[in-house]
């Protein structure tokens, strides 16, 4: 899903608000973009308002609740809170200011272990079909026609939902065929190709929707304004139903981020067909997707060597220090 949005200001009504607004305008000076500890903020100051937080403190007694893992919850969301929670509690305690910090193992237990649901060739064929045969309906009169085209571009340029929800017509150049990526997860600007078929489908699509001002999005909602992440999962969720492509449930993919490790293991699949040097390309698939370093784009090729163990039976020798252990998760 996407990121949340960042707020125009933090409108609290907690006593702990103004501390909040000024911990938040701390983290961005730092650097940190800090949309979603800014979100969870909110959703705290509306909780200590519930339990009667009258005082600027944050006693454990107002905290707990808010703290407890929920059912169906993964382990890292709750962690999430707890570690948002213990910074600003330390943050009150450098003001001189009472506050209980949360012990960072009272958390539930994260799994180590990450399987992306890769989709094969087949299964994105018929996930993009169903996509083209989308009704236009009048309460989502652009459905149809966004949808389509933000999977292809999901999956055939393998940008986060985030990247692309983002986009600006100022941002997609259909003239030289780039999509311009700013501001990313890890702060670096990039430039994105996409395929020209899927160019040429976008030059079709800008049509279809019209003249727009160079700070439309590029993929709008109903009303004009950003698509909300949401909704375009709960949208992909049904047509993978429709696609005949079972879903593990919740957390268990296919997600949508998967059409971006979809995009990585596909691609690499397409070299390593090709005869391409592996060892030469990590380094254009690490740009590409906009990661930080090579590591995490390496994660990709024990992917594909477990899906497709073609690579390593046939050229062990010279792939098998290409292919690393898998240690952690790309992003």
């Amino acid at each position: 899903m996407a990121s949340p949005r960042k707020p125009t200001a933090f409108a609290g009504r907690s006593p702990l608000a103004p501390l909040m607004a000024q911990f938040i305008q701390e983290k961005r000076a730092c650097g940190y973009r800090y949309n979603a500890g800014a979100w969870g903020l909110c959703r705290l100051d509306a909780h200590l308002c519930s339990h009667g937080l009258t005082q600027v403190e944050l006693p454990k007694s107002a905290t707990s609740s808010w703290l407890a893992k929920q059912p169906h919850e993964a382990g890292k969301t709750q962690n999430d809170r707890i570690n948002l929670v213990r910074h600003f509690a330390l943050f009150m305690r450098r003001l001189g200011l009472p506050a209980d910090v949360p012990d960072q193992t009272v958390g539930a237990k994260e799994s180590k272990s990450f399987l992306a649901r890769v989709l094969t060739h087949e299964e994105v064929r018929r996930l993009l079909e169903a996509a083209d045969r989308i009704e236009p309906l009048a309460s989502t009169h652009l459905r149809h026609i966004v949808l389509p085209e933000l999977l292809r571009v999901l999956y055939g340029c393998g940008l986060r939902l985030e990247e692309a929800l983002s986009l600006r017509m100022r941002d997609v150049d259909l003239v030289q065929g780039v999509l311009h990526i700013n501001d990313t997860k890890f702060r670096k600007d990039r430039l994105v190709p996409p395929a020209r078929s899927l160019v040429a489908r976008l030059q079709k699509y800008a049509a279809v929707l019209g003249p727009r001002a160079d700070d439309d999005y590029f993929f709008p909602s109903s009303r004009g304004g950003q698509l909300d992440g949401g909704g375009v999962y709960r949208n992909y969720r049904d047509l993978l139903h429709r696609s005949r492509i079972g879903h593990g449930g919740r957390g268990e993919g296919p997600r949508l981020h998967d059409l971006r490790h979809t995009f990585a293991v596909h691609t690499l699949l397409r070299w390593y067909r090709e005869g391409a040097d592996l060892h030469a390309r990590m380094p254009v698939l690490a740009t590409y997707l906009g990661h930080a370093s090579i590591e995490g784009t390496q994660d990709y090729l024990q992917m594909t060597a477990e899906l497709y163990p073609e690579i390593v039976s046939r050229s062990d020798a010279a792939f098998s220090d290409v292919i690393p252990r898998r240690t952690g998760r790309p992003s």
